[in-house]
């Protein structure tokens, strides 16, 4: 058993891709009190600190989406998105990390009138700014979101569509599940498809294994977030093998939900892996669940119970169902066998 200083000396080391990340949620909480306070110039620091501890004091996944939209409401302009990238950049940093597909939500910015293109064109420079800066690249996911309805994620699309950068590879399905089911959106992603997009979704976070298989068939996604309920379906189990779509699995987010999951060492993410699932270890929401990178593949060592040599085809597992070409794929895979040897 590795001491948890030396687990994390060496895990940092190794090369790692971090695919479920909400770009928003990297934040920290300095960058949150400046924006606070920008935002409300009569407040006192002390003030400040106190509404912004109200705002993280929930106890459900809908709590943490109220939470969540009401830092994005601390943002009144777009260049504020470039406390984000330096946020993210110190991240990737702490966490050893080489690449990273994040998702971008847009909705709540844009009912706050931001142009969309300009949204663009921000993450743009700030992601090409980090790349000349630490060497990582980062790839967008825009989340369309299913919290507020189908014709708002259309909307999305055609803005992203009508707004295309390099930086951005993707859809994705964010939000709250039970407001807004899967099978609402496939108009949606087909679309997306059609269009070249690659597609993922959240499911199964806070829904049972029904809205898991709407994400699979009717989305046709090669990813899913989180997908816990699928551990109480065997067949659905087995159509995430035979159909080779991975899990973007979120321990800790996991429990604070409590959904289907109270206690880190019940999470069924083992079973997902001894099943023969593709699984990937990912934060979520980093800022909102005090909980980086390192400190989940450590959770899953220590409580979990997976084994070192384990974790290394988790880490193999978060570049290969990654969006990277097969030549880039190919060149982690190798830098995670040497650092390994």
């Amino acid at each position: 058993m590795m001491v948890k200083s030396d687990f994390y000396d060496f895990f940092r080391k190794v090369p790692k891709a971090e695919l479920h990340l909400h770009i928003e949620a990297v934040i920290g909480f300095d960058s949150i009190k400046k924006l606070y306070m920008k935002k409300y110039p009569s407040v006192t620091e002390a003030e400040a600190v106190s509404e912004i501890e109200r705002i993280f004091d929930y106890c459900n996944l809908d709590g943490f989406i109220q939470a969540y939209l009401k830092v994005q409401d601390l943002f009144d302009s777009v260049d504020d998105f470039d406390f984000i990238f330096e946020d993210l950049k110190k991240y990737i940093v702490r966490n050893g990390i080489s690449y990273a597909e994040v998702f971008a939500s847009p909705s709540a910015f844009l009912k706050k009138g931001f142009d969309f293109g300009e949204m663009m064109r921000c993450y743009q420079k700030n992601i090409r700014k980090l790349k000349e800066e630490i060497g990582v690249d980062i790839k967008l996911i825009i989340d369309v979101s299913r919290t507020f309805g189908r014709e708002n994620a259309e909307r999305n699309l055609s803005l992203l569509m009508e707004n295309m950068i390099p930086e951005v590879i993707g859809i994705g399905l964010g939000g709250s599940e039970s407001k807004g089911p899967a099978k609402e959106f496939g108009s949606v992603f087909e679309r997306a498809a059609e269009f070249g997009f690659k597609t993922v979704a959240h499911a199964g976070e806070d829904v049972g294994p029904e809205s898991v298989w709407d994400t699979l068939n009717i989305l046709k996604v090669s990813r899913i977030g989180h997908g816990i309920a699928s551990a109480f379906d065997e067949n659905l189990m087995s159509e995430l093998v035979k159909r080779n779509v991975a899990l973007e699995i979120c321990p800790t987010s996991n429990v604070f939900t409590k959904k289907f999951v109270k206690k880190i060492k019940e999470h069924p993410v083992k079973k997902f892996f001894d099943n023969g699932i593709c699984v990937t270890l990912n934060t979520d929401d980093p800022l909102f669940f005090g909980v980086e990178l390192l400190d989940e593949y450590w959770n899953a060592y220590s409580k979990i119970g997976f084994k070192k040599s384990e974790l290394k085809k988790i880490v193999r597992n978060s570049f290969e169902a990654s969006f990277l070409p097969d030549e880039k794929k190919g060149e982690f895979l190798k830098k995670i066998d040497e650092c390994w040897n």
